[in-house]
């Protein structure tokens, strides 16, 4: 084979390499729509525009008063609303008010591209801004799962102005995400080649540098207390990532480490416990919702 056929033989899979990298990102940014079972009284299905025009849809339960305090529920990559409907009846039936949002590319809201949590943040912002109006003092938590937390740290003008934030299985760098993702599929020579071709993929897709999507150096900037959750049997995001976010962040901070949970499981514990500590974490930071509510498990 002469020097020529090689360099172009070369060429022809470094370029054929390439256009499946692009491929296989696309596939991941790519939208997918899903019915949501509409809400159990009193909670109702709302729409709401993010900064950018795309559509949202939500559905929301007030709360014991108008001005009280809130809870937004942000959900995982590839669920929706409905994924966190206990949460939702239980913290209603607790007196808070409660938002949950599908996020663009998910659910029943706009068919626009998924962005780890960069254009969702956008999402979360509109929903922020739905609780607050008419109350701009009403004291608001959130809980965000992997994306969820990520959309509620990477802001245009830095994380979610809220009281409270329940991080669970967010991962601190998109960079670690998707090395962490390849490499349960491929192995560590391929994810050490692949990871930079999707993770430098945000400068051609959102114009900016997958520095920009590290939840780990955005929660510098939020001064509020944080509950990090995590499992230690999760490969998408270890504890070690984990820790990382927990120590990142400046405020009051608690870390709960659920001994062999792996992220989905992460992302939908359901526990006793679980609910206890969020009873309390909310408590603390957002007062009760209504003087009349007994304390519940």
């Amino acid at each position: 084979m002469t020097m020529r056929r090689i360099a172009w033989t070369s060429l022809i899979l470094l370029v054929a390499g390439l256009a499946v990298v692009w491929i296989a990102g696309s596939i991941m940014s790519r939208p997918h729509s899903s019915a949501v079972p509409p809400p159990a009284p009193p909670g109702r299905v709302v729409h709401l525009v993010a900064s950018d025009g795309v559509a949202i849809t939500g559905s929301y339960w007030p709360g014991a008063r108008p001005d009280g305090p809130a809870v937004l529920l942000l959900h995982g990559v590839d669920a929706s609303r409905a994924s966190f409907t206990r949460h939702a009846l239980w913290l209603n039936g607790l007196g808070y008010g409660v938002l949950a949002i599908d996020f663009r590319g998910h659910g029943e809201s706009g068919a626009a591209p998924r962005t780890f949590g960069l254009y969702e943040a956008r999402d979360a912002a509109a929903a922020l801004a739905f609780l607050r109006a008419g109350a701009p003092a009403r004291p608001v938590g959130l809980i965000g799962a992997s994306l969820g937390g990520a959309a509620a740290l990477l802001g245009d003008d830095g994380p979610l102005r809220v009281q409270a934030m329940v991080l669970q299985a967010v991962y601190p760098d998109l960079r670690d995400a998707i090395f962490n993702r390849i490499v349960q599929r491929t192995g560590g020579v391929l994810a050490a080649l692949g990871e930079p071709l999707l993770s430098y993929q945000s400068w051609l897709r959102y114009g900016v540098a997958p520095g920009r999507l590290a939840p780990a150096d955005a929660i510098h900037l939020y001064r509020g207390p944080v509950l990090v959750i995590g499992g230690t049997a999760d490969l998408n995001t270890p504890p070690a990532e984990t820790r990382r976010l927990y120590d990142a962040a400046p405020g009051p901070k608690e870390l709960w480490l659920l001994d062999g949970v792996d992220h989905a499981s992460a992302c939908a514990v359901w526990t006793d416990d679980y609910r206890r500590r969020l009873r309390s974490f909310f408590a603390r930071a957002l007062g009760e919702p209504a003087a009349s509510v007994a304390l519940r498990p």
